[in-house]
C-alpha cells in the first residue's frame, strides 16, 4: 500500500485533518504512519475519496502524480 503519510502529505493535509475527514481520531492516523500498519478495509473507500484515487491506486507502489491521476 502507498504510504499513507506520502499521499497524506502531497495533499497538504495534516494528521488531523485526515482524522476528522475519517471520524477518527489523530493517534490512528499516526499509527498507520508510522507502524505501517494498514487501515482497516472499511476505511479504503473514504481515505480513497480523500486522496482522489481508487482503492486500486492506493495500493500501488508508484505515485499517483506519475499515473496522472
Amino acid at each position: 500500500m502507498k504510504s499513507i503519510k506520502i499521499l497524506r502529505m502531497e495533499r497538504n493535509l495534516k494528521q488531523t485533518d485526515l482524522a476528522e475527514k475519517l471520524g477518527i481520531s489523530q493517534g490512528a492516523v499516526s499509527y498507520w504512519e508510522s507502524d505501517g500498519a494498514f487501515p482497516p478495509s472499511r476505511f479504503l473507500p473514504k481515505l480513497a475519496s480523500i486522496f482522489g484515487c481508487t482503492i486500486d491506486e492506493l495500493f500501488e507502489g508508484e505515485s499517483l502524480h506519475e499515473t496522472g491521476a
